[in-house]
């Protein structure tokens, strides 16, 4: 039986999001990977593919839902605080 090198299982991957009808985008955060950052309702999936052949799998929930009028300032402000600004904004990302 053969293996399926790390790009097959990519291409596998996305056309299960594409018949899935979920949105996807690629990034390339480690030099090593291709990141494939997927968003559904209430989640927020990342999935690592490694030159190597494995994958990583994280997933982020939403405890809360959707968040009352004001608290995004709030968080921007506590970030700010926790994490200075150095008005870099070549790094600014939606």
């Amino acid at each position: 039986m053969s293996r399926k090198s790390s790009f097959q299982k990519l291409l596998d991957f996305l056309d299960r999001l594409e018949d899935e009808g979920l949105w996807y985008r690629l990034d390339h955060f480690r030099p090593e990977t291709i990141c494939v950052c997927v968003d559904v309702p209430g989640e927020r999936w990342e999935v690592e593919f490694f030159a190597d052949g494995h994958v990583e799998f994280e997933r982020f929930r939403s405890v809360n839902g959707i968040e009352p009028d004001g608290e995004l300032e709030k968080h921007l402000k506590l970030h700010t605080e926790e994490y200075g600004n150095d008005n870099d904004t070549d790094n600014i990302q939606p």
